[in-house]
């Protein structure tokens, strides 16, 4: 669907989030401009991909946003749980401990958080009947 024949549609939702005449015309500039070169294109197209991956039934499809959610979590567990309660049982049993291997979490993190910015905003939208 072209950008341009739904202009009177999105005109009038423009009109209610961007209230200010020359913000709105500057916004209308950018959607036409971002259709032109393709770009929205591109967007709307990934958005579709991304719902049939989300909702196929296929582990190899589907279920690489889970993985990635169950590596990031085990990685955290593994370093705020598991390691340092180790690390604490062989330090009473052993008179010299071995070193654990430490996860790099300042790169982890990110991903995490951003699962979960989006966990909560797909929330977010239930509740609100959006999605």
């Amino acid at each position: 669907m072209s950008i341009l024949a739904a202009l009177p549609v999105i005109g009038g939702l423009l009109d209610k989030l961007i209230p200010d005449k020359d913000a709105r015309a500057a916004a209308q500039e950018l959607l036409q401009q971002s259709e032109q070169s393709g770009e929205l294109q591109l967007m709307l197209g990934q958005m579709e991909v991304n719902k049939v991956e989300a909702s196929s039934g296929s582990l190899f499809r589907g279920g690489w946003r889970p993985a990635v959610g169950w590596v990031c979590a085990s990685a955290m567990f593994y370093s705020f749980v598991l390691s340092p309660l180790l690390q604490f049982i062989v330090i009473l049993v052993m008179n010299e401990p071995p070193t654990f291997p430490e996860l790099s979490m300042g790169e982890l993190m990110p991903v995490l958080m951003g699962m979960l910015g989006f966990g909560a905003m797909r929330m977010n939208e239930k509740i609100k009947g959006v999605g």
